[in-house]
């Protein structure tokens, strides 16, 4: 009798368990399935974690439908990549500049956007690096690229539509160079009249005083002026004509600048230390403006009876450019922008010093130009050290 009894308890939970994973198996969908004593409880919480994960599944559709409405309206593509370059998801600016499609999800980014420098920037990039391409489908698009890494593996490409940024660049710099080139000769000739007038002898020695004062003050205001548009010219060509290189002995060009900047000195403030004979493949008129420039504001901002060390040398396969000085320093807030155009430090002297605020963008412009970059050590008070470092490929042949 307890045996029957067994059999049949056993018969029945084996049937509920049945009912219970064909009710699993087909997702726990529609009604829960009915059962006694315990089995009621289970199903009930089986039925909590249904609803439960339900409720789960519909937030979570909810945030990636915001997520997808959010990215969409983004002003950048945005392209999320796995640890191999493949596309694991982008927004619908990405398929508009870069012609990415649904079907290409899963395929990796080289494979559709073929250009060998987009290609390059992919496999090497680093976080602080951008790269300016043409978009691949229209050619009046130009796209700044940009990837930061996050989770794991993954990256995030962001292309940013620039070319309106470009254009107003590209006005501002036209504007700069016709108004640059209009202001030279008139100039030119307003110098040469004041010349004139500096070389007549007036009778009224009053008069003569004043108007002497006058027409210096004149001058050199003129002869600044000058300068400026110089500068600016040098700036244009820098950015815009190809470069004419060519082998260039640095030790001859040093010595060439050092004599000139030292004959206007009173006394020789210049150190020169020579540690390599190696010359450089570049262009020898822009080399002398970028280290003419470095030596004249290391001497302009440098107490007068102080010594300025100009060094040339090469460690690891690469060139150095030094300049030292023992001047009034650069606050660290300042290094980041001092070679923008016109950036000027407001410091407190008592003496006022004449420039154009042009030096060092050329020097950067120039450096740019023959794959090199400038390094700037410098705190107030205790002095300025700008170092140019040349690139293995710029070495003597």
């Amino acid at each position: 009798m307890l045996l029957f009894i067994f059999f049949g308890a056993f018969i029945q939970q084996t049937i509920l368990i049945s009912q219970l994973e064909r009710w699993l198996s087909t997702g726990a969908g529609g009604n829960i399935p009915k059962g006694k004593g315990i089995w009621e409880n289970i199903y009930y919480h089986f039925y909590c974690l249904r609803n439960a994960k339900k409720k789960r599944k519909k937030q979570l559709s909810k945030i990636i439908k915001q997520f997808r409405q959010s990215t969409d309206v983004l002003p950048d593509a945005a392209i999320v990549l796995g640890e191999n370059n493949e596309i694991e998801w982008s927004n619908k600016l990405a398929k508009k500049v870069l012609g990415l499609k649904k079907v290409d999800k899963g395929q990796r980014l080289s494979n559709l956007i073929r250009s060998p420098e987009f290609i390059l920037f992919l496999n090497t990039s680093h976080e602080d690096e951008t790269l300016i391409i043409i978009s691949p489908i229209n050619s009046n698009i130009s796209l700044q690229i940009r990837l930061v890494k996050y989770g794991i593996g993954q990256r995030l490409l962001i292309a940013q539509d620039i070319t309106q940024q470009q254009k107003i660049e590209s006005m501002r710099k036209n504007f700069v160079d016709n108004v640059s080139h209009e202001l030279r000769t008139p100039l030119t000739v307003l110098k040469g009249y004041l010349e004139t007038l500096q070389d007549i002898n007036y009778t009224n020695n009053q008069q003569s005083e004043l108007l002497g004062y006058s027409l210096t003050q004149m001058y050199g205001q003129t002869e600044r002026m000058q300068y400026l548009v110089d500068d600016l010219l040098l700036l244009a060509r820098l950015e815009t004509q190809q470069q004419k290189v060519g082998y260039v002995d640095i030790i001859a060009l040093i010595n060439i600048i050092c004599m000139e900047i030292e004959g206007l000195e009173t006394q020789p403030r210049i150190e020169l230390h020579f540690k390599t004979d190696s010359g450089l493949y570049g262009e020898e008129a822009d080399l002398y403006s970028a280290f003419s420039n470095l030596i004249v504001n290391a001497l302009k901002y440098s107490p007068p009876e102080s010594t300025v060390k100009v060094i040339w040398s090469q460690k690891n396969n690469y060139l150095y450019f030094d300049v030292i000085d023992t001047g009034e320093g650069i606050a660290e807030i300042h290094i980041p922008r001092i070679t923008e155009r016109f950036y000027r430090i407001d410091i407190k002297r008592n003496y006022k010093l004449s420039g154009t605020g042009l030096g060092l963008a050329i020097v950067k412009h120039v450096l740019m130009r023959h794959e090199a970059k400038l390094i700037i050590n410098s705190q107030p008070q205790q002095g300025s050290h700008f170092s140019c470092e040349f690139p293995k490929q710029a070495l003597k042949k």
